[in-house]
């Protein structure tokens, strides 16, 4: 199998590489990634010589750069997006350029190239939000409701990956997932935002009244449910992908950090609460267990712990995140003029 996979230098899309050519390394990837503010190279130093890897620097919205950088694969995963929701309200148009425009170039090369499977990665924000006071969750049943203009772009882009299959016959797989945490996430992102302003000695900001409730899903079997469904997953069908959280509040993910780190709930910052801010969220991932025998493997709280000591035993990786010289590796490593 000969793998592209857009947005390979982010968080999941990185992790997704490091796991599969672990898993597969009799298989090939092109990493397709425009390195905006969010794609770091440096998370895949481990596999630059790998001959089976190779990295090219591109945008999805660019027809040209996708069919060049896509010819020869059979397999697309697309993890490329816009994703952070207080971005999106700050500025929309990104991540409709991005998670809609985008996707749909990347269909049109991947029909027109024959793509043997094209999977598109989503979330389970497009379904809206759950009553706290209910036990109900999302499944791949449930209405599409989006609130952000993040989840309002990738709705929309769910639509048209279907769209293509049904239109055109392109052979596609969609997974909605909850919540991802662990190594080399991005820190601006809740879990990472919390444990590295702890070892700043920062307040934690955290929305509201903290009980907004998030399922959370371990990166690693997040990869792992991508795998079953490349593997096994049948041709036009969506599986709803979940951790084994049963509604933790933000706040006391929070707390079970602070705990872990050895502090007090002093450090908890309550802010204004972000603009039409989603309830709960809930994963039903019966579906995939049933059909492909996949379940979650990572308990929260040990990988929470296990998340926290990364970030501790990583402080120069996060920081040149956050003073933005990580950006200059891909000079260093390719020069300006690489693609």
């Amino acid at each position: 199998m000969k793998l592209f996979v857009t947005g390979g230098a982010g968080f999941i899309g990185s992790n997704f590489i490091l796991y599969w050519m672990r898993e597969h390394p009799e298989d090939s990837v092109v990493n397709f990634d425009a390195l905006t503010y969010a794609g770091n190279l440096e998370n895949l130093k481990s596999i630059e010589g790998n001959p089976n890897y190779h990295f090219v620097k591109g945008n999805i919205c660019n027809a040209e750069e996708v069919k060049d950088a896509m010819a020869g694969c059979d397999t697309v995963v697309h993890f490329a997006a816009e994703s952070h929701v207080d971005r999106s309200i700050l500025d929309a148009s990104p991540f409709i350029k991005t998670n809609v425009l985008g996707t749909q170039v990347l269909l049109e090369v991947a029909l027109k190239g024959n793509i043997k499977r094209f999977h598109h990665v989503s979330t389970d924000e497009v379904f809206g939000s759950l009553d706290l006071e209910k036990s109900d969750k999302f499944s791949e049943t449930t209405r599409y409701n989006p609130h952000s203009p993040y989840s309002a772009s990738k709705a929309g882009s769910d639509h048209i990956v279907r769209a293509y299959f049904d239109t055109y016959g392109l052979p596609i797989t969609i997974t909605n997932c909850s919540n991802n945490y662990g190594p080399l996430q991005f820190p601006e992102k809740f879990i990472p935002l919390a444990i590295t302003n702890i070892i700043e000695g920062k307040k934690i900001p955290v929305y509201g009244d903290g009980l907004n409730v998030r399922d959370w899903l371990y990166v690693e079997d997040h990869c792992r449910a991508i795998d079953r469904v490349l593997t096994d997953g049948k041709i036009g069908e969506t599986y709803c992908v979940g951790g084994v959280t049963e509604d933790i509040s933000n706040v006391n993910v929070v707390k079970k950090i602070l705990a872990l780190m050895g502090k007090d709930e002093t450090m908890i910052e309550y802010v204004k609460d972000r603009l039409g801010h989603d309830r709960r969220y809930a994963i039903d991932w019966t579906k995939i267990n049933k059909e492909l025998g996949w379940k979650p493997q990572y308990s929260f709280d040990d990988w929470l712990e296990k998340t926290v000591t990364w970030y501790k035993e990583h402080q120069e990786w996060w920081k040149r995140i956050k003073n933005g010289e990580y950006q200059a590796y891909y000079v260093s490593q390719y020069g300006k003029g690489s693609k």
